[in-house]
């Protein structure tokens, strides 16, 4: 079995990690601060976001997008500052969390449902599409609080409902609109964060139960994070084939109260196929 090795630690609670030059992006939710990290471990202080980061991904000029959990907005990031690009707030009342960018710039953002920080009564979540310009709208309703996302060469976008216990997947249309909504897996956990491979395997983190990479339907290699519950992956390194752990020690009312969150990392065989 694979075993990891911390490569930075002292975070409050990482999300969104993005592999780009060479580097780690990620953002801390606890502390309000996108992060960027080198392969040795150093950690450079990127730009804080009011309202927590959490998804971050690039436009297809190379700018640099993230959310506000709680502002549910979206900025660009400009050298170390922020600058606007999507307001959400008109479209959903409860936080916005995990992002993916397709490769024309529009960034599918998940919104909770529900305020599970301040203890909320559980409601569906939905996925909102913002289009390069910032104009934004509804895509996908009734999901299980969307998580990690990403879209697959075969065009298809896939968001862990987390929980739901399942991987589901949407066709995208010409206009960014989804259809076709498929369970690709029940996966009898839950599903944080997740990253995708060049032969379409999806390596989940799944909180107390590790990560795991699901291909055709099925588990078929978990890696085990111990004490620390794994939230969100990504592949990266000079090969692509270091997968990146984000993986928090503490209990839901301690996200981004204490500094339980580190990055560990451990080599894999097939490499990742960008970021996402």
């Amino acid at each position: 079995m694979r075993t990891t090795t911390v490569l930075a630690d002292g975070f409050h609670f990482l999300e969104g990690p993005r592999w780009r030059d060479g580097k780690l992006w990620m953002s801390d939710i606890g502390a309000g601060v996108v992060f960027r990290l080198s392969p040795d471990g150093t950690r450079e202080r990127l730009v804080e976001v009011a309202g927590s980061p959490s998804g971050l991904g690039f436009l297809p000029d190379g700018t640099p997008i993230v959310v506000s959990v709680h502002g549910r907005v979206m900025h660009r990031i400009v050298g170390n500052r922020l600058e606007p690009h999507a307001d959400l707030r008109d479209l959903v009342s409860a936080p916005i969390n995990d992002m993916v960018v397709d490769r024309t710039g529009r960034a599918y953002v998940g919104c909770m449902g529900y305020n599970l920080f301040e203890g909320e009564a559980h409601k569906p979540g939905c996925l909102l599409m913002v289009e390069p310009d910032g104009r934004a709208r509804v895509v996908a309703q009734d999901l299980e609080f969307p998580n990690g996302s990403v879209i697959t060469a075969a065009g298809r976008l896939v968001v862990g409902e987390s929980f739901g216990n399942r991987l589901t997947s949407f066709a995208i249309g010409a206009d960014g609109s989804l259809s076709d909504r498929r369970m690709d897996i029940d996966l009898g956990g839950v599903p944080d964060g997740i990253c995708l491979d060049t032969e379409g395997g999806i390596w989940v983190a799944m909180l107390e139960q590790g990560v795991a990479r699901v291909k055709d339907g099925k588990i078929v290699e978990r890696i085990d994070t111990g004490s620390h519950r794994a939230i969100a992956c990504q592949l990266g390194g000079p090969d692509m084939r270091t997968l990146f752990i984000l993986s928090f020690k503490g209990t839901t009312e301690e996200i981004g109260k204490i500094p339980g969150s580190r990055v560990e990392t451990v080599h894999v065989d097939v490499p990742g196929a960008g970021s996402p």
